[in-house]
């Protein structure tokens, strides 16, 4: 049924460019026929606004890998650098979250680990929404910060790191065998908010998959029982997207067309000070607007990133 519900909605959209491009094509026959430079305009204006949409979904059409219409989970880990890594960790993770509600998406937070006076030293998402991995999977790896640091008495300029790692939520149509006797369960007491039952119960889940040395955790829930379900399909999710990353290296010789997850592959870098820039590094793709991107607006980014992962050759201008 959602196979089904995405490709009428997919035929629907087409048909409704194909109608609207013949409604503005025939008014600006009709307007100049009659001189009207107002209608004309108007209707010109019209085509911009299909063509920008016709362009989003030819992108959409690149959203064909086995996983990418599922929801995503979405870890976000501080680098060195204490204080000002974790505070730049804790923007990431608010930049995802206003990427899903600008989006039509639901974060759900299913994990924190608060750092010390500020930020966080690794967060937890969950995307959930039609094709959310599919758009944000480009967004994994390291992505570094310029600005002057609001920490720093003096006022200079530090730079960050943190990584952001996007894995696909695993729904039932995809089986992922586990070995029980593989993976090691720890609960332990969660931390943030929650009053008393925070601190005297262990309801926050760990399991390390022991062949893989995959760790997932969640502490979401004050139930051990549903952070333990949680977990599982996390770990389950990790082990997929595991799987379909040595299906991806198999298959294509060319790696550099994939994204590699790892402290030394930066793939975007954010200047606030001195100059205000933000740059994909593997695509070109800039903005001058820094915090336009850091209140959800990626897609610029992702797009670019999507074509040239499947080796497309679509320019995407600078905003």
């Amino acid at each position: 049924m959602r196979e089904r519900q995405r490709l009428d909605e997919q035929i629907t959209a087409i048909e409704r460019l194909e109608r609207e491009l013949t409604d503005h094509t025939d008014m600006i026959d009709l307007a100049e026929a009659e001189g009207d430079s107002a209608v004309v305009a108007e209707a010109e204006e019209g085509l911009k606004g299909l063509k920008a949409e016709a362009e989003r979904r030819q992108i959409e059409t690149m959203l064909s890998g086995e996983a990418d219409g599922n929801s995503a989970y979405l870890e976000v880990h501080a680098g060195a650098g204490g204080t000002e890594s974790q505070d730049w960790a804790a923007m990431l993770m608010r930049m995802y979250a206003r990427f899903a509600e600008h989006n039509g998406y639901k974060a759900e937070t299913l994990e924190v680990h608060d750092g010390e006076e500020a930020g966080v030293k690794s967060a937890t998402l969950l995307i959930k929404g039609p094709s959310a991995y599919g758009w944000l999977k480009t967004e994994s790896g390291v992505h570094r910060l310029v600005r002057i640091s609001p920490f720093d008495s003096q006022a200079r300029r530090h730079t960050s790191f943190a990584s952001v790692w996007v894995y696909p939520v695993v729904d039932d149509s995809i089986a992922v065998e586990i070995n029980e006797s593989d993976v090691r369960t720890d609960t332990y007491r969660a931390s943030g908010a929650g009053g008393q039952h925070v601190n005297t119960t262990d309801s926050a889940v760990r399991l390390t998959h022991i062949p893989t040395g995959i760790v997932v955790q969640c502490q979401n829930e004050r139930s051990q029982h549903k952070n333990r379900a949680t977990a599982w399909a996390m770990l389950r999710a990790r082990l997929y997207e595991a799987e379909l990353e040595k299906r991806e290296a198999a298959a294509a010789d060319a790696a550099a067309s994939k994204t590699e997850i790892g402290w030394g592959h930066q793939i975007r870098s954010y200047v606030l000070q001195p100059y205000q820039l933000v740059k994909d590094l593997r695509t070109g793709v800039e903005s001058t607007s820094p915090q336009d991107v850091l209140d959800g607006d990626l897609l610029p980014f992702m797009e670019a990133a999507l074509a040239r992962r499947v080796g497309g050759e679509r320019a995407v201008p600078s905003s």
